[in-house]
Protein backbone atom coordinates (compact mmCIF):
# COMPACT_ATOMS: atom_id res chain seq x y z
CA UNK A 1 0.00 0.00 0.00
CA UNK A 2 0.98 3.62 -0.91
CA UNK A 3 3.30 4.99 2.25
CA UNK A 4 1.13 8.63 1.06
CA UNK A 5 -2.12 6.97 2.26
CA UNK A 6 -1.09 7.13 6.10
CA UNK A 7 0.09 10.83 6.16
CA UNK A 8 -2.90 12.09 4.10
CA UNK A 9 -5.72 13.67 6.62
CA UNK A 10 -8.43 16.11 6.59
CA UNK A 11 -8.63 18.79 9.96
CA UNK A 12 -10.99 20.98 10.40
CA UNK A 13 -10.60 23.74 12.95
CA UNK A 14 -13.17 25.39 15.15
CA UNK A 15 -13.11 27.79 18.24
CA UNK A 16 -16.18 26.50 20.54
CA UNK A 17 -17.50 29.13 22.01
CA UNK A 18 -17.90 28.75 26.06
CA UNK A 19 -19.78 30.97 28.47
CA UNK A 20 -18.34 28.51 31.13
CA UNK A 21 -14.61 29.28 30.42
CA UNK A 22 -15.96 32.75 29.61
CA UNK A 23 -13.63 32.40 26.27
CA UNK A 24 -13.56 30.34 22.90
CA UNK A 25 -12.08 27.11 23.26
CA UNK A 26 -9.55 26.30 20.02
CA UNK A 27 -10.33 22.37 18.63
CA UNK A 28 -8.81 20.04 15.69
CA UNK A 29 -11.34 17.86 14.41
CA UNK A 30 -10.11 14.51 11.98
CA UNK A 31 -12.32 13.30 9.56
CA UNK A 32 -11.21 10.02 8.73
CA UNK A 33 -10.76 8.25 5.13
CA UNK A 34 -13.58 8.11 2.79
CA UNK A 35 -15.73 10.79 5.72
CA UNK A 36 -19.65 10.44 4.79
CA UNK A 37 -21.84 13.16 6.18
CA UNK A 38 -24.35 10.64 6.06
CA UNK A 39 -23.11 7.83 7.92
CA UNK A 40 -22.72 7.93 12.15
CA UNK A 41 -19.45 7.78 13.54
CA UNK A 42 -17.55 7.02 17.12
CA UNK A 43 -15.77 9.55 18.64
CA UNK A 44 -13.09 10.18 20.81
CA UNK A 45 -12.91 13.32 22.35
CA UNK A 46 -8.42 13.96 23.33
CA UNK A 47 -7.40 16.17 26.33
CA UNK A 48 -4.15 17.71 25.51
CA UNK A 49 -5.29 18.03 21.61
CA UNK A 50 -2.61 19.72 19.98
CA UNK A 51 -0.33 16.75 21.94
CA UNK A 52 -2.31 14.19 20.89
CA UNK A 53 -2.20 15.27 17.26
CA UNK A 54 1.52 16.19 17.01
CA UNK A 55 3.43 13.94 19.69
CA UNK A 56 1.05 10.95 19.67
CA UNK A 57 0.66 10.92 16.06
CA UNK A 58 -3.25 9.97 16.89
CA UNK A 59 -4.04 10.91 12.89
CA UNK A 60 -1.58 8.79 11.82
CA UNK A 61 -2.00 5.63 13.46
CA UNK A 62 -5.47 5.82 12.90
CA UNK A 63 -5.18 5.75 9.38
CA UNK A 64 -3.19 2.59 9.82
CA UNK A 65 -5.48 0.84 12.07
CA UNK A 66 -8.36 1.67 9.32
CA UNK A 67 -6.73 0.23 6.38
CA UNK A 68 -4.00 -1.87 7.66
CA UNK A 69 -6.56 -3.47 10.59
CA UNK A 70 -9.88 -3.13 9.36
CA UNK A 71 -10.69 -0.64 12.63
CA UNK A 72 -13.97 1.13 12.40
CA UNK A 73 -13.56 4.67 11.65
CA UNK A 74 -13.86 7.35 14.21
CA UNK A 75 -13.96 10.70 13.82
CA UNK A 76 -11.78 12.48 16.73
CA UNK A 77 -11.96 16.09 18.21
CA UNK A 78 -8.29 17.08 20.01
CA UNK A 79 -9.22 19.86 22.82
CA UNK A 80 -6.16 22.46 23.05
CA UNK A 81 -5.50 23.26 26.19
CA UNK A 82 -3.11 26.81 27.63
CA UNK A 83 -0.09 25.25 29.50
CA UNK A 84 -0.51 27.74 31.87
CA UNK A 85 -3.88 26.92 32.90
CA UNK A 86 -3.73 23.52 32.14
CA UNK A 87 -3.21 21.98 35.54
CA UNK A 88 -5.98 24.52 37.14
CA UNK A 89 -8.48 23.04 34.50
CA UNK A 90 -7.87 19.21 34.86
CA UNK A 91 -7.13 19.09 38.21
CA UNK A 92 -9.67 18.27 40.73
CA UNK A 93 -10.42 20.65 43.58
CA UNK A 94 -8.85 23.18 41.20
CA UNK A 95 -9.90 26.75 40.44
CA UNK A 96 -10.99 25.73 36.82
CA UNK A 97 -11.61 22.27 37.11
CA UNK A 98 -15.31 22.57 37.43
CA UNK A 99 -15.95 25.19 34.59
CA UNK A 100 -13.49 23.43 32.36
CA UNK A 101 -15.62 19.56 32.89
CA UNK A 102 -18.98 22.22 32.67
CA UNK A 103 -17.79 23.09 29.08
CA UNK A 104 -16.73 19.80 28.15
CA UNK A 105 -20.09 18.18 28.80
CA UNK A 106 -22.56 20.69 28.25
CA UNK A 107 -20.47 23.41 25.04
CA UNK A 108 -18.25 21.02 23.70
CA UNK A 109 -20.20 18.19 23.08
CA UNK A 110 -23.49 19.50 21.79
CA UNK A 111 -20.82 21.79 19.83
CA UNK A 112 -19.72 18.63 18.03
CA UNK A 113 -22.82 17.00 17.24
CA UNK A 114 -24.50 19.83 15.94
CA UNK A 115 -21.84 19.69 13.12
CA UNK A 116 -20.79 16.49 12.73
CA UNK A 117 -22.26 13.50 12.16
CA UNK A 118 -21.34 11.60 15.65
CA UNK A 119 -22.96 8.97 18.05
CA UNK A 120 -25.00 11.14 20.57
CA UNK A 121 -24.92 8.59 23.17
CA UNK A 122 -22.31 7.21 26.13
CA UNK A 123 -21.08 4.48 23.97
CA UNK A 124 -20.21 6.01 20.92
CA UNK A 125 -17.79 8.43 23.13
CA UNK A 126 -14.14 7.72 24.22
CA UNK A 127 -12.34 10.46 25.93
CA UNK A 128 -8.90 9.97 26.35
CA UNK A 129 -5.80 12.18 28.34
CA UNK A 130 -2.53 11.51 29.33
CA UNK A 131 -1.37 12.52 32.90
CA UNK A 132 -4.05 14.73 34.38
CA UNK A 133 -5.89 14.76 31.26
CA UNK A 134 -6.13 11.10 32.27
CA UNK A 135 -7.83 12.12 35.72
CA UNK A 136 -9.96 15.37 34.24
CA UNK A 137 -11.24 12.21 31.48
CA UNK A 138 -11.98 9.78 34.61
CA UNK A 139 -13.75 12.19 36.60
CA UNK A 140 -16.04 13.58 33.71
CA UNK A 141 -17.34 9.95 33.26
CA UNK A 142 -17.91 9.66 37.09
CA UNK A 143 -19.37 13.10 37.28
CA UNK A 144 -21.13 12.64 33.81
CA UNK A 145 -22.07 9.02 33.11
CA UNK A 146 -24.54 9.66 31.15
CA UNK A 147 -23.02 11.11 29.25
CA UNK A 148 -19.16 9.25 28.94
CA UNK A 149 -18.74 5.39 29.94
CA UNK A 150 -15.73 5.13 27.92
CA UNK A 151 -12.13 6.28 29.31
CA UNK A 152 -8.36 5.83 27.83
CA UNK A 153 -6.24 6.88 30.46
CA UNK A 154 -2.63 7.19 29.40
CA UNK A 155 -0.35 7.43 32.79
CA UNK A 156 -3.37 9.21 34.55
CA UNK A 157 -2.21 11.80 37.40
CA UNK A 158 -4.93 9.27 39.92
CA UNK A 159 -3.82 10.71 43.15
CA UNK A 160 -5.66 11.32 46.18
CA UNK A 161 -8.92 13.46 45.57
CA UNK A 162 -9.57 10.79 42.45
CA UNK A 163 -8.40 7.56 44.80
CA UNK A 164 -11.45 9.07 47.37
CA UNK A 165 -13.95 9.60 44.15
CA UNK A 166 -13.34 6.41 43.29
CA UNK A 167 -14.10 4.50 47.01
CA UNK A 168 -17.29 6.80 47.19
CA UNK A 169 -18.71 4.52 44.11
CA UNK A 170 -20.45 1.20 44.52
CA UNK A 171 -20.64 0.05 41.15
CA UNK A 172 -18.89 0.82 38.56
CA UNK A 173 -20.08 -2.02 35.87
CA UNK A 174 -20.90 0.92 33.57
CA UNK A 175 -17.47 2.24 33.23
CA UNK A 176 -15.02 0.89 30.42
CA UNK A 177 -11.49 2.36 31.16
CA UNK A 178 -8.19 1.70 29.55
CA UNK A 179 -5.36 2.33 31.82
CA UNK A 180 -1.38 2.72 31.13
CA UNK A 181 1.36 2.69 33.14
CA UNK A 182 5.01 2.92 33.03
CA UNK A 183 6.87 1.03 35.48
CA UNK A 184 9.72 4.19 35.68
CA UNK A 185 7.15 6.58 36.97
CA UNK A 186 7.85 6.20 40.54
CA UNK A 187 9.20 10.00 40.95
CA UNK A 188 7.08 12.73 38.62
CA UNK A 189 7.43 15.48 39.42
CA UNK A 190 3.80 18.19 39.05
CA UNK A 191 3.19 21.82 40.34
CA UNK A 192 1.58 19.75 43.84
CA UNK A 193 4.64 17.91 44.67
CA UNK A 194 6.40 14.78 43.29
CA UNK A 195 4.22 11.72 43.07
CA UNK A 196 4.82 7.56 42.30
CA UNK A 197 2.21 7.57 39.71
CA UNK A 198 3.10 3.97 39.51
CA UNK A 199 1.97 3.54 43.13
CA UNK A 200 -1.05 5.75 42.42
CA UNK A 201 -2.11 3.63 39.46
CA UNK A 202 -1.95 0.15 41.34
CA UNK A 203 -4.10 1.63 44.18
CA UNK A 204 -6.70 3.11 41.87
CA UNK A 205 -6.69 -0.17 39.72
CA UNK A 206 -7.46 -1.95 43.05
CA UNK A 207 -10.41 0.70 44.16
CA UNK A 208 -11.57 0.30 40.28
CA UNK A 209 -11.84 -3.56 40.78
CA UNK A 210 -13.55 -4.12 43.32
CA UNK A 211 -16.25 -2.02 42.33
CA UNK A 212 -16.87 -4.24 39.10
CA UNK A 213 -15.36 -1.82 36.38
CA UNK A 214 -14.20 -3.07 33.28
CA UNK A 215 -10.55 -2.23 33.58
CA UNK A 216 -7.67 -3.16 30.95
CA UNK A 217 -4.96 -2.47 33.04
CA UNK A 218 -1.19 -2.42 31.40
CA UNK A 219 1.96 -2.02 33.40
CA UNK A 220 5.08 -2.15 31.36
CA UNK A 221 8.34 -0.02 31.15
CA UNK A 222 8.72 2.87 30.51
CA UNK A 223 8.58 6.67 31.26
CA UNK A 224 6.08 9.87 31.64
CA UNK A 225 6.58 11.04 27.96
CA UNK A 226 5.10 10.97 24.51
CA UNK A 227 7.45 8.47 23.31
CA UNK A 228 5.95 5.68 25.70
CA UNK A 229 2.33 6.40 25.12
CA UNK A 230 2.64 6.84 21.47
CA UNK A 231 3.56 3.19 21.20
CA UNK A 232 0.56 1.82 23.05
CA UNK A 233 -1.89 4.12 21.76
CA UNK A 234 -2.79 1.90 18.34
CA UNK A 235 -3.99 -0.97 21.48
CA UNK A 236 -5.56 1.08 23.38
CA UNK A 237 -7.69 2.65 20.46
CA UNK A 238 -8.63 -0.75 19.04
CA UNK A 239 -10.18 -1.84 22.70
CA UNK A 240 -12.47 0.62 21.83
CA UNK A 241 -13.44 0.26 18.21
Amino acid sequence: MDEAIYYKRTIVKEQVPSTSLGQERPVRILLPPGYQELNTYPVIYCQDGEQFFNFGRIATLMNHLIYDEGVQPAIIVGVDVDVSTRTSEYAPGEARFEAYTHFFSQELLPFVESRFPVGSIAKDRIIAGDSLGGTVSLHLALNYRSLFCNVLSLSGAFLQQTQDQVAKETDLSWLNLYMLIGTDELEIATQGGTYDFLEANRQTKQLLEARSCNLTYIEKPGKHVWGFWQKELPEALKLFL
